[in-house]
């Protein structure tokens, strides 16, 4: 029996869209590696423009134009072989809860072109990972992983690299490297 693997989407599969949205609100021309914390839009939105912001992003598709990180769709086509996986994501938006539903549906479809060799019976949509039972979880928030979980691998990614080697420890979890463009060739040498 293969060992099950929670898998995150946003910041390990695809960056979430939200980043050419937040350019084309502001007529900027942010890149990932501009940024240190993980929302991007509480970052750069000024206070009296995000409501303006909420209402724009209300009918954008973040998975429409995905930005896939480098090898993410190969290294999980090896893992699946492996593993059994399970596709472990959020689909909220804490800023704009009543649009939120839309999101799922996005995240489904983006799920289904792309991963086709994951069954969508494996898709679970939750903010609450770390109340799912698996032996190995791979995600970039630390706060997600499940304490129960055998194997915790922390995904690199622009929000995580000022995480302490000693703070992972503590938390019993693995970091796949500090560079989000090599984070899946880490993961394979971890997991594979």
């Amino acid at each position: 029996m293969k060992k099950r693997l929670l898998l995150d989407v946003d910041e390990v599969i695809v960056f979430s869209g939200f980043l050419p949205f937040i350019n084309e609100f502001l007529g900027t021309n942010y890149t990932i590696d501009d940024f240190s914390q993980y929302y991007l839009d509480q970052a750069v939105i000024p206070s009296d423009r995000f409501q303006e912001y909420t209402e724009y992003m209300k009918d954008k598709n973040l998975y429409l134009n995905p930005e896939f990180l480098p090898g993410a769709i190969e290294a999980i086509e090896k893992l699946n072989q492996v593993y059994d996986i399970y596709i472990c994501s959020s689909c909220v938006n804490g800023d704009d809860y009543e649009n939120s539903g839309r999101i799922f549906k996005d995240k489904y479809d983006f799920l289904r072109k792309y991963l086709p060799f994951i069954n969508p019976r494996k898709y679970i949509f939750t903010s609450s990972k770390s109340l799912i039972k698996a032996d190995i979880q791979i995600d970039d928030l630390a706060s997600n992983m499940n304490s129960d979980v055998e194997t915790k691998v922390l995904f690199p990614s622009y929000h995580n690299k000022n995480v302490s080697d000693e703070e992972l420890k503590k938390m019993g979890i693995v970091r796949a490297g500090t560079d989000w463009r090599k984070g899946w060739e880490e993961v394979l040498k971890i997991l594979l």
